[in-house]
């Protein structure tokens, strides 16, 4: 239990620095669960519950870019809320077996989606450039909604799906869209959190240890921001993703 637990929290710590400074940490302690012997589902629940704290700390740390957006918070968390909680009920219905044949094709698309992260910034940056004049925030609820039902599900990469739903719908600052995306992945992990609690999948020795390792680590990326590039953290966790995927392809 030592060693189960000491690998699960260095885990943590590296999710945690990885999150803080490029994204994709699920990528590295889901499988780590998973390898320790955790069924895949209540791996993903854990998981889940265990890195909420690292989420808290990010939104409050942009907190100052949020003023100013509480309509746009106020339509677009309750989207949020549902749709996480909707994804972990899909979730906890979709049973150990079909997860973990699910589980290298999930693990492919949230590579994917991380590995696209520099590409969807660039077009959100030319899109704003543009100055389309097209309001559409009204509908902005919609495809964050149906991004938190990913988020509840699995969550890996989520980021990069909420922030191209914002740019389709909201003319802003990259800055101010990465805050309210940081409150949406904090609504859809909090929701599928809560919900997650009355399951009876949280292995919450485990879950604990992760939650504090994820905040360290999410201390570390703060201290190590500026002097790790980003882009290099981000392609070594996609191509450590699409290993993981190969290997599990491999055994299945």
């Amino acid at each position: 239990m030592f060693i189960q637990l000491l690998l699960s929290g260095l885990a943590a710590i590296a999710a945690g620095t990885v999150n803080a400074l490029a994204g994709g940490g699920t990528l590295i302690t889901f499988p780590m669960l998973v390898f320790l012997g955790i069924p895949p589902v209540t791996a993903s629940v854990t998981n889940t519950v265990a890195l909420c704290p690292g989420y808290l700390g990010g939104t409050l740390a942009q907190r100052n870019d949020l003023r100013g957006q509480e309509k746009r918070l106020r339509l677009i968390v309750p989207a949020s809320i549902v749709g996480g909680v909707l994804g972990g009920y899909l979730l906890l219905q979709t049973g150990e077996k079909l997860f973990s044949q699910l589980v290298p094709y999930l693990i492919l698309l949230a590579s994917g989606l991380l590995a696209i992260q520099d590409p969807v910034r660039a077009w959100l940056l030319r899109r704003m450039g543009a100055g389309q004049s097209a309001r559409l925030e009204s509908l902005t609820w919609l495809p964050v909604g149906v991004a938190s039902i990913y988020g509840g599900y699995f969550g890996a990469g989520l980021s990069v799906i909420v922030l191209s739903a914002l740019g389709l719908t909201i003319e802003d600052s990259l800055t101010r869209l990465n805050a309210l995306k940081q409150a949406v992945a904090f609504a859809v992990n909090v929701a599928a959190a809560v919900f997650f609690l009355f399951s009876g999948k949280v292995e919450w020795t485990v879950a604990v240890v992760m939650a504090v390792g994820a905040l360290v680590g999410g201390l570390l990326g703060g201290k190590l921001a500026g002097k790790v590039k980003p882009s290099t953290l981000r392609w070594t966790v996609v191509i450590i993703g699409v290993l993981i995927a190969i290997v599990y392809f491999l055994r299945g």
